[in-house]
Order: C-alpha cells, then sequence, then structure tokens
C-alpha cells in the first residue's frame, strides 16, 4: 500500500468474512518462534485486533502496528497499551533496525517490487530475526481474473486511465531463493489453499469488494466505481456454478524465515 493512493478501505466490509480471513493470520504466526522481550513490527496492522494477539503470542516486549489506512488504524486504540502501539505509515518507506520480528499478514502484495521490498525488510532485522509474511496468490481464480478483464474495457479503461490491477507476487521459489541469499538460515515457504464455502457465488463479489476490488475504487469516482461493480458482478457470475454453499479456493502464501 503505498501513500500515493487514497484511503478506499472499508473496515465493516473487510470484516464480513473475519474468521476465513483469520486464519491464514494464524498459521503464519504458528511458523514464528517466541521473541520474548523483543521488538515486533506489524506491517499492515489493520484494526489493530490481530497485532495484540502477535503481541501476546511472540512475549515481546513492543509491538508496533503500521498500517498507511486511516480508517483501519481509527479502530486500532483499543487494542494499544502494554507493550503495542499503533502509527500510520508506508511499507514501501519502513525502515528500522534491531527488529526480532518483522510480520506482514496479507499486506506486502499491495507493494510493487519484493526484490527491492524484501532486501529493505531484512535489513531490519536483528541477528536471529524473524520475518513472516503471508500474501493472496489468487490471481488466475476468476474472482481476480474477471477483474483484470473488465478494466480494460470501455468505459471503465478511460476511467481507469489504463490502470489493471495485479498483485506484487512472484512464484514461491523465487521467494526461497531469495530468502537464502539474504542470509535466512531457516526458511519455511509454502503454498496453502484455504476453501472457503460462502453462502452462494454472489458473496464472492463482496469477499472481493472487501480487498482487491479497493485497487480500483480507490481510482474512480462513486458512478464510475459502481458502473465498473455492476459489470463484474454480471462477468464473473456468468462464470461460476450457483451451487449453494459455494465453495471459494483460495491459494495464500506463506513465507517464514530467521536469519543466522
Amino acid at each position: 500500500m503505498t501513500s500515493q493512493r487514497p484511503d478506499g478501505w472499508q473496515p465493516d466490509q473487510y470484516a464480513r468474512f473475519r474468521a476465513e480471513r483469520e486464519q491464514p493470520f494464524y498459521d503464519l504466526l504458528d511458523l514464528v518462534e517466541p521473541a520474548p522481550g523483543g521488538r515486533v513490527v506489524d506491517l499492515g496492522c489493520g484494526t489493530g485486533v490481530l497485532t495484540r494477539v502477535l503481541h501476546e503470542q511472540t512475549r515481546a516486549a513492543e509491538t508496533v502496528g503500521v498500517d498507511r489506512s486511516e480508517s483501519m488504524l481509527h479502530q486500532s486504540a483499543e487494542h494499544a497499551g502494554d507493550g503495542v502501539r499503533f502509527q500510520r505509515g508506508d511499507i514501501a518507506e519502513f525502515s528500522d533496525s534491531g527488529l526480532d520480528v518483522v510480520f506482514a499478514n496479507a499486506s506486502i502484495q499491495w507493494v510493487p517490487d519484493h526484490a527491492a521490498l524484501l532486501p529493505r525488510l531484512a535489513a531490519t532485522l536483528g541477528p536471529s530475526g524473524q520475518l513472516a509474511v503471508q500474501m493472496p496468490a489468487n490471481e488466475d481464480h476468476p474472482s481476480h481474473a474477471v477483474a483484470r478483464e473488465v478494466a480494460t474495457h470501455s468505459p471503465h479503461a478511460e476511467a481507469l486511465g489504463g490502470f489493471v490491477y495485479r498483485h506484487s507476487i512472484e512464484s514461491p521459489e523465487w521467494y526461497a531463493e531469495l530468502f537464502a541469499r539474504l542470509g535466512f538460515a531457516e526458511q519455511d515457504v509454502r503454498v496453502q489453499v484455504y476453501l472457503h464455502r460462502l453462502p452462494g457465488p454472489e458473496d464472492v463479489v463482496e469477499w472481493v469488494k472487501g480487498s482487491l476490488l479497493t485497487g480500483y475504487r480507490d481510482r474512480m469516482s462513486p458512478d464510475d466505481y459502481e458502473a465498473f461493480l455492476a459489470d463484474y458482478r454480471q462477468r464473473l457470475l456468468s462464470q461460476l456454478s450457483d451451487e449453494r454453499p459455494f465453495l471459494y479456493p483460495f491459494k495464500r502464501l506463506l513465507l517464514w524465515g530467521r536469519m543466522g
């Protein structure tokens, strides 16, 4: 998430599928070793509810949640205190040193150029510091592919100025090799498929309205976005089965490394 983009995040929409969105956080956290008395940063902390969990599980002395969204951070105050604090910031510009854990759950896919970003994040770690990252990797599913398709058609292409959103995701092998070159003595790189059982196919639209489609919503007028959303909904539902419950497979990439 870069500082140039408007803040289009809607916490209530994002939270509609809270349980499903939170499970990858817990799976990533399971890879992280405790850092008693250490310093932890949660990049893309959102509302901060999971930052508190991260702080308690790592047994850190200090955990800082960082997010660029004022609307998300507005809800974080209730989770601050006892070693947890929050600040507004851009992941692409984040810097620090001597950190014990850098944790980025469903956030750095919004930041381009991972070949430059990940070395910067690794440089913030102290000896035996850990980097833990979770990113959606579902670009080939119709929920994501149809959005790219709609964005290339008139009048949406004109409204978007030619913009087509793609997450900044490389292959698992690419991340494994990069982690090794960055000095991570131990690493765990995996693709995990989460099978979500939604009430119906129309709920896939509600899912991406809280995440992927914000990349388009931010760049369009309200009327243009509603027209975009209507075309997206029609094209997507024509490609999905009408089974109920609807099975929505969602791939995610989980990365963990410890310096050594």
